[in-house]
């Protein structure tokens, strides 16, 4: 249901980090939202505009602290903190009648041993996690209009999600789910906005670099989901990437067709499967997405490539990461929680050049 006259308010725990400006940009906006708090414990008192000029004449709101912001008042507040803010906050919220969308990974791992093993720390309410739906509206959009605490999906993990999901889903059996591989890039801005050595301007630009190699913590939420799609299990090789711009995501994504599915238009399976999402766009066959197409846009681009029509099948997905594999897809999820039109304050072109 949607709250009272239609008018959603709003509250951000977390403000001053890039998810948090870009979840002030597109609410700012939002015809149906009305923003009533924003909390930064260092910068209470500060009014946002200083710390964002982009949003000034947009937002006349202050930062305070969690103590003074009245959350509980609120009818949804967001999470754009570190892992492990939102878990020890949300029991207090949701018995005030507040829901709850957090952009860390509190709420994405159902399995508490792999959160603890992955993050490092316990989890603090696997009570609440047991009733928390993954936010991923694609693939979880009944549940999460019924939602109470939705845990946002990680940026990798939405486009490697999503460009497998139309293979998995149904119990089909059209490629080698054993042996799937994802490589994937992402702009500096995912690492955040605190200070670290290796986003600095002369570390970052003009140059490129794996990372996590060894282990990444989005390949466990990729597999729990994956494999939840699948029915079994599905064995996936994940490796992420720096590249030298701000913002953008670009997933390759290779799969072996089965022999039995060689015949299996795959072109039309992606065309078919997203047919009706506002969000998802399969590019016509042939095509090579690029991550300027989708910058600032909450629109996720998916190209299906056979080379040669042979048993190689390679999927490229492009995104904003701190839009549809952040704050974008957050604004989603609370359209759905509240009975609105789950583009409304979401229709932005990607800007260009």
């Amino acid at each position: 249901m949607a709250a009272s006259g239609s008018r959603v308010k709003v509250g951000i725990v977390g403000g001053t980090g890039y998810t948090g400006v870009e979840l002030l940009r597109l609410l700012a906006l939002h015809p149906n939202v009305d923003l009533t708090a924003i909390t930064s414990r260092k910068e209470d008192g500060m009014p946002v505009a200083d710390m964002f000029p982009n949003l000034r004449g947009y937002v006349d709101l202050c930062f305070s602290t969690p103590e003074k912001a009245a959350l509980d008042q609120c009818d949804v507040v967001f999470f754009a903190t570190p892992h492990g803010v939102a878990m020890n906050q949300a029991k207090e919220l949701l018995d005030k009648g507040v829901r709850i969308i957090d952009l860390a990974a509190d709420f994405r791992l159902q399995d508490t041993q792999v959160f603890e093993s992955w993050y490092k720390m316990p989890h603090a309410c696997p009570e609440v996690l047991a009733q928390s739906v993954y936010g991923l509206v694609e693939l979880n959009r009944a549940k999460i209009a019924k939602a109470r605490v939705v845990g946002n999906p990680g940026c990798y993990p939405t486009t490697v999600i999503l460009g497998l999901l139309p293979l998995l889903e149904g119990g089909r059996k059209l490629v080698d789910t054993a042996h799937i591989i994802a490589d994937s890039k992402s702009g500096v801005s995912g690492a955040g906005r605190k200070a670290e050595v290796a986003t600095l301007f002369s570390e970052a630009s003009d140059n490129f670099k794996a990372y996590g190699v060894a282990g990444h913590r989005h390949r466990p939420e990729v597999c729990e989901q994956l494999e939840t799609i699948a029915g079994g299990p599905v064995g996936l090789t994940f490796v992420p990437h720096l590249v030298p711009m701000i913002r953008g995501m670009f997933s390759t994504i290779y799969a072996r067709i089965l022999p039995e599915a060689m015949d299996t238009d795959f072109q039309a399976l992606f065309e078919q499967r997203y047919a009706n999402e506002a969000f998802v766009d399969v590019m016509p066959a042939g095509s090579q997405p690029e991550t300027r197409s989708v910058r600032g846009s909450n629109q996720l681009r998916i190209a299906v490539h056979r080379p040669g029509g042979g048993d190689q099948l390679i999927l490229l997905v492009v995104q904003d990461n701190l839009v549809k594999g952040a704050a974008g897809q957050a604004v989603q999820n609370m359209n759905l929680m509240f009975g609105l039109p789950e583009d409304a304050g979401l229709r932005h072109i990607a800007v260009l050049p």
